[in-house]
């Protein structure tokens, strides 16, 4: 193929001359041309390398359809992108493209080689070479699929680029403007609906920017749009998902078309509500398929056109038609009478409409029907076809340096079927329509299977004097589908389409089917002598043309990827040397170090520090709600398993939160402030997740509960003073509560003032000793903190972190949900099913408590374990087993939950979960780890002061 301007043609700007570089190469475009359209023009017919067989590419089509022509754009450092499509790729001065998946280069690719031996890569073939041997897979097979896999190179360095997002309302959102869509926005332009119209190419028109006749009606169409007041008009815009309710997700490009970036989002993303949605996304040409389909040269008879008469390249000096299809054919008839030279149109079909022939007549073109191409000459670019009679007969050769497929039309029913709109085949067109819509939503014009492109047949394949499954006839071009792997796939005994889909990979990927996907239903069908309807069709998914990662995460990255949480106190642990962790996007004060203290040795110093005088820890961080109304009572009896209806204003109690499952999702310490209000306090990753259970339970179970909701986390800062000598410190500083034992006992609540300001004091502990948790509004909570933390420093008070609060519950045998827990544990597991009423008819997840396989004996329970050697610490997460000399894979009986080093005790401890724990008390049992196995013996989970006595210090 030799392309070239066509002078007078096409809508580029030639005053305005473009440079750009392909593979190193400069080229000079002008305004308005993409990538492939000032490629072509230069004559360029060598594209890119297919996935598979690393074949030469072309273009094949000229907008989003295109499987073939996928480049990295390299938009400056750091902006490189890759798998674009060179036909939607807007040139601009400066612009840096090249082409992927080869290596040296695109002409001289050594990954050719799998074409040459396709006879050993069949589909399905992954699938059966590499299950064995078992042990090639981690150090043979894996890497070198990945080094091979994908068609661009992944980026390596961070985007430096903005991304926006908005949300839009509307009450008419039309997806497409090309004619179709145009008149169903100029329809809505004389009421009072707010309109919203998308394109996803640089101007509106659609099939009309490839049609000069009907430039006149597409200027005042446009005007008169963009004069509208109530019409919205999105180029540059692609609807890529159709959603629950009317929601279509759609991203606008804002500077992929300009060298001067700026300092503007890169690209925007659209969340879009619409009250009617209109699709008018026009249809897809479908190209042949024969041998040789897939030679640079070959492509879409309406790619060809567009390409001449939208931008004004003749995409060869002699081209052929091959068609099933009317459309072809006025197609070629366009390019005659602008200048090209049309060689042949050769169609399947015996007879055409006589007004065809005649048209063809006149312009001196040469038809040949009830013929078939059998075979492409060229390997880079064409360079002739050879054309035989359907009946094997009467071959000729024709000299062409393109060759134009016009094989029907398929309606583009993608975004209808994200909808779940139903489907309905039609005989007529060989495609499948819209059917039934299951959204507020209607497809028009072609999008529909209305169209005014003629007549055609639907050819699965063309006729071949030569044995079909052994030529490479292509289906899939972007994933080296043949058709000889439908049939293959067929004999293998798959039968639905979804299968064959899977098997063969046809119409996967970023490609979604787009041109292939009928072609493979029709040979699947005539395979298995069945009808199209019988086979079924497969799913489409968004997205349905392929988006960066940049615009769907938006502004969710560095530092705003997961919003950091900081506690009023925060500051104060900075400035005093905390070593954080993050939990829950909150970030918490991990341990203090002194001097040149590691974590192990500052998390020892703390511990005893609580143990023997008193600690002071921020526990903001717990999740707080507000329980408040009449039913408030009677609302936490139904949510949690304990009772509540009788706990006394003043008083805390412990509550255990689960699942409908029955399986322990939170706990926390609520107290009962009055009769009619409660604060509930969660963990710390668990209190959206409470609140909502909540909400969801008020509203759809017990909606005539009055009861209100109330998240405080961020209102209270909550300062923890654990240790013996916790009452002395603390004394000083509040003169209306008596903190004595007697009137202020473990598991209470007061109200009162700390430093005169108002306080919720609670006489709780998660360490085991005296302890307080003093809750005060958020805004005094660091001026509280270092007023407590001077009046301890007589008693040698000393701030902890999370580390040295982990190692104090545990000695205690506190659980900690979602580490001493993992979503299938109960009460009765971990050993806390005291927490549960036993007079209680009724609370979430009660039901589930009695199922067989909850009461069945060989439950994983959570028990305690004490090395035999006690200076051994186990990992977190080691698997346990009985024997430690049976076969691998050895049978696993649980995994270590929580393990640390005790300096109260000397020792290490641990918690796990085990099978038929709570039965194994005193067994030995076995923990692998790297370079030994340990032993340990099940014990119970309260380590450290088992009666308890220092709670009521």
């Amino acid at each position: 193929m030799s392309g070239y301007r066509m002078e007078g043609a096409g809508r580029p700007d030639r005053s305005q001359p473009v440079r750009f570089s392909f593979d190193g190469e400069s080229y000079q475009g002008y305004a308005g041309d993409t990538l492939a359209s000032a490629l072509l023009a230069q004559g360029v017919t060598l594209f890119g390398r297919s996935f598979k067989y690393h074949r030469p590419r072309g273009v094949l089509g000229a907008g989003v359809e295109e499987p073939n022509a996928l480049v990295s754009v390299i938009r400056g450092p750091g902006r490189f992108t890759p798998n674009v499509r060179a036909t939607s790729v807007e040139i601009y001065e400066g612009l840096e493209a090249v082409s992927q998946n080869r290596w040296p280069s695109l002409k001289t690719d050594v990954g050719s080689i799998t074409d040459r031996l396709g006879m050993f890569f069949p589909a399905g073939f992954y699938n059966k070479t590499f299950m064995w041997p078992r042990s090639f897979w981690e150090k043979v097979y894996e890497p070198a699929i990945r080094r091979v896999a994908g068609l661009g190179d992944a980026p390596t360095e961070i985007d430096p680029d903005r991304y926006a997002a908005t949300y839009a309302h509307c009450d008419l959102l039309i997806v497409g403007a090309g004619p179709a869509g145009i008149d169903a926005a100029l329809e809505a332009t004389g009421t009072r609906k707010r309109v919203i119209l998308i394109d996803e190419q640089n101007e509106l028109g659609g099939g009309a920017l490839s049609d000069p006749a009907l430039n006149p009606w597409l200027e005042a169409s446009v005007r008169d749009l963009r004069a509208a007041p109530n019409v919205q008009i999105l180029t540059r815009c692609t609807a890529f998902g159709f959603y629950h309710d009317n929601f279509v997700g759609a991203v606008e490009r804002l500077t992929e078309h300009r060298a001067d970036i700026g300092d503007g989002p890169r690209e925007k993303l659209w969340r879009i509500r619409a009250g009617e949605v209109v699709l008018a996304q026009g249809a897809i040409e479908r190209p042949l398929v024969f041998e040789g389909n897939d030679t640079p040269g070959v492509m879409l008879a309406s790619a060809a056109r567009a390409w001449l008469l939208r931008y004004g390249v003749a995409v060869g000096r002699k081209v052929v038609l091959m068609a099933s299809h009317d459309s072809g054919w006025r197609d070629v008839f366009a390019m005659a009478k602008a200048g090209m030279s049309v060689a042949a149109i050769v169609d399947v079909r015996g007879t055409v409409d006589q007004a065809l022939l005649d048209s063809a007549a006149q312009l001196g073109i040469t038809v040949h029907l009830g013929s078939s191409v059998i075979g492409v000459s060229g390997r880079h670019a064409v360079s002739g076809i050879e054309v035989a009679a359907n009946d094997g007969g009467n071959r000729r050769k024709i000299a062409c340096d393109a060759l134009l497929m016009a094989g029907g039309w398929t309606p583009t029913i993608h975004l209808w079927s994200h909808s779940k709109g139903t489907i309905a085949w039609r005989d007529d067109l060989g495609a499948y329509v819209p059917d039934k819509p299951n959204e507020n939503v209607r497809c028009v014009g072609a999008c529909a299977g209305k169209w005014d492109f003629g007549s055609g047949v639907v050819v699965p394949a063309l006729p071949t004097p030569r044995d079909p499954t052994r030529i490479k006839a292509f289906v899939d071009f972007q994933n080296d589908v043949t058709a000889k792997d439908i049939g293959l796939a067929v004999r293998e005994g798959f039968r639905s389409i979804e299968h064959v889909k899977r098997y063969t990979t046809n119409g996967m990927a970023t490609d979604q089917g787009k041109t292939s996907n009928l072609n493979g239903l029709q040979l699947a069908s005539t395979a298995l002598g069945r009808a199209v309807t019988e086979v079924g069709l497969t799913t489409f998914r968004p997205p349905y043309t392929p988006q960066t990662f940049g615009a769907l995460a938006g502004r969710a990255k560095d530092a705003l990827f997961q919003p950091t949480r900081k506690t009023a106190i925060d500051g104060w642990a900075e400035e005093n040397g905390a070593v954080y962790e993050p939990v829950a996007q909150w970030r918490r004060a991990r341990y203090f170090p002194r001097g040149s203290e590691d974590m192990h040795a500052a998390v020892n110093r703390e511990c005893l520090a609580v143990r023997e005088g008193v600690g002071i820890f921020d526990a903001s961080t717990l999740g707080k709600i507000e329980v408040v109304g009449p039913d408030a009572a009677e609302f936490l009896n139904r949510m949690y398993t304990n009772p509540w209806k009788q706990l006394q204003p003043g008083r805390c109690r412990y509550g255990l939160l689960l699942k409908e499952d029955g399986f322990i999702t939170d706990d926390g310490v609520a107290g009962r402030i009055t009769d009619d209000r409660f604060h509930v306090t969660t963990t710390t990753g668990g209190a959206a997740r409470v609140l909502n259970m909540m909400e969801d339970y008020l509203q759809t179970e017990w909606p005539d509960l009055d009861v209100w909701l109330t998240s405080t986390t961020e209102q209270w800062s909550v300062i923890a003073l654990q240790g013996p000598r916790a009452r002395d410190v603390i004394a000083p500083l509040v003169d209306d509560i008596d903190l004595s034992a007697e009137a202020f006992p473990h598991m209470a609540v007061r109200l009162g003032h700390i430093c005169g300001v108002p306080t919720r004091l609670f006489r709780v502990s998660f360490t085991g000793e005296l302890g307080f948790e003093i809750n005060v509004p958020a805004q005094y909570g660091r001026a509280i903190w270092e007023r407590v933390f001077e009046a301890g420093r007589p008693h040698g008070i000393t701030p902890y972190g999370t580390e040295t609060m982990h190692v104090l519950r545990a000695e205690k045998g506190y659980i900690i949900v979602g580490q001493d827990t993992d979503g299938t544990v109960t009460p009765m597991d971990a050993g806390i099913d005291w927490a549960i009423g036993k007079k209680k008819p009724d609370f979430v997840g009660k039901r589930s408590l009695s199922r067989p396989d909850i009461v069945a004996p060989g439950r994983k329970h959570l028990v305690g374990l004490l090395t035999e050697d006690p200076d051994v610490v186990l990992d977190e997460g080691a698997q346990i087993v009985a024997d430690p000399s049976q076969a691998v894979p050895m049978t696993m009986l649980g995994h270590v939950t929580s393990s640390y080093w005790s300096a109260s005790l000397g020792r290490s401890i641990a918690m796990a979960l085990v099978a038929g724990g709570h039965e194994r008390m005193g067994e030995t049992l076995h923990i692998p780890m790297p370079g030994t196995t340990h032993r340990a013996v099940v014990t119970g989970t309260i380590f450290f002061d088992p009666e308890g006595s220092r709670l009521n210090g």
